[in-house]
């Protein structure tokens, strides 16, 4: 019998949120959260992009490539979170 662990965000799995390219390849990992005033989130690897690095995916595509975003789940619209290294502890700010 296969356990499923509840979805620990409010938005449904299958909102759109926007990443890197380096992401969703797993060049490089999370380290720069971003919920915007507006609701959108952002998942970021913390470098700067040009517009064709960027990419749509589901929140729930996102939360497979990084479990440890269930601990942002509750930020707050206009928040941001970041953290050094994908072994540091999410700085809230």
């Amino acid at each position: 019998m296969k356990l499923f662990n509840k979805f620990p965000f409010a938005d449904k799995p299958n909102t759109a949120i926007f990443t890197c390219v380096h992401v969703i390849n797993k060049e490089k990992p999370i380290l720069y959260v971003i919920h915007d005033v507006d609701g959108f989130w952002q998942f970021l690897c913390g470098d700067n992009h040009s517009d064709e690095e960027a990419r749509i995916v589901s929140l729930e595509e996102i939360y497979t490539i990084d479990k440890s975003i269930e601990k942002l789940a509750n930020l707050d619209y206009g928040q941001s979170a970041y953290r050094k290294d994908e072994t540091s502890d999410w700085i809230k700010g």
